[in-house]
C-alpha cells in the first residue's frame, strides 16, 4: 500500500478562496456515479489513509458502493481487522501532532463542513516552495503545513508570482485531465462519507412532493365540492 501523508488544514471556501482569494473551480462530483466512488475510495485508502481517518465510515459501507466484502478485504483493508471496522487512521495523532502542529483531522464530514469545490481545487493547486518546511505550498491555502500527497500522479508545479498562476515544472504519471478525474473521484468519495443516505433522501423527497402534490389537488376538490352550495 502506497501511504503519503495528506495533513487538510483547510479553511472553509466560497466563491473565492478566503486565505488566497484564489478562484474555486466547480467540482463535478457526482455521488450516483458508483464507478467513480469506487476509484475515490482506492485514491483515499492509498493516498490518505496514512494520516486520515473517518471514524464515522465503516469498511462495511463500502458495500453500498457495489464492492463485494472479498474486494474491500484484498483492496482496501489495510489498516483495520475486520470489514465490520471503522476506516481507522495509520498514524498515531500524538506524532502528527509533532510533525506538523496539529492532529490529522478526520475526513468523515470534510466535504460537508468544507465544501466540494474547495477541496477539488485544493487537491488541484499545490506547487513547490523551498521557503517553506515540507517544500510545497498551495495557492488556495497559502503556506499550508501538509506535503503534496499526490505529486507523484500530478508533477511538480511552481507559481508565477508576476501572472498569479501555476505553472509545470514536472510531468507526473497522470496526464492533466487523469490527474483532475482521480482529484474528482476522491472528492466524489469524500462527499459521499459526508452524508452516504443522500441520494435516497433526495429520492424520497421528490415521492414525498409528488404525493403532497396529489393529496393537495382531491383536498382542493373536497373543499370545493363541500363549499359550493355554501353562499
Amino acid at each position: 500500500m502506497k501511504t503519503i501523508l495528506l495533513l487538510l488544514l483547510i479553511v472553509p471556501g466560497t466563491v473565492l478562496a478566503a486565505s488566497g482569494g484564489y478562484r474555486l473551480d466547480r467540482s463535478p462530483h457526482d455521488p450516483r456515479d458508483l464507478v467513480s466512488l469506487q476509484s475515490g475510495a482506492r485514491t483515499y485508502v492509498n493516498y490518505c489513509l496514512g494520516c486520515h481517518g473517518m471514524q464515522f465510515m465503516r469498511y462495511k459501507g463500502l458495500t453500498e458502493l457495489g464492492l463485494s466484502e472479498a474486494q474491500i478485504k484484498e483492496h482496501l483493508l489495510f489498516t483495520a481487522d475486520k470489514v465490520g471496522d471503522a476506516m481507522k487512521v495509520a498514524l498515531d495523532p500524538k506524532e502528527g501532532k509533532v510533525w506538523f502542529g496539529v492532529a490529522p483531522p478526520d475526513l468523515s464530514v470534510v466535504a460537508r463542513s468544507r465544501g466540494a469545490d474547495w477541496l477539488y481545487t485544493y487537491l488541484r493547486t499545490f506547487y513547490r516552495d523551498p521557503k517553506t518546511v515540507t517544500g510545497w505550498n498551495n495557492a488556495v491555502y497559502p503556506n499550508v503545513a501538509m506535503p503534496h500527497a499526490l505529486w507523484s500522479l500530478q508533477g511538480e508545479r511552481g507559481w508565477d508570482d508576476k501572472e498569479h498562476k501555476l505553472t509545470e515544472l514536472t510531468k507526473g504519471s497522470q496526464s492533466a485531465t487523469q490527474y483532475d478525474a482521480t482529484v474528482r473521484d476522491l472528492v466524489n468519495f469524500l462527499v459521499y462519507v459526508g452524508e452516504p443516505a443522500a441520494n435516497s433522501r433526495r429520492s424520497i423527497g421528490i415521492v414525498v412532493l409528488f404525493v403532497l402534490g396529489i393529496v393537495f389537488i382531491f383536498a382542493w376538490l373536497l373543499k370545493r365540492e363541500y363549499w359550493k352550495d355554501v353562499k
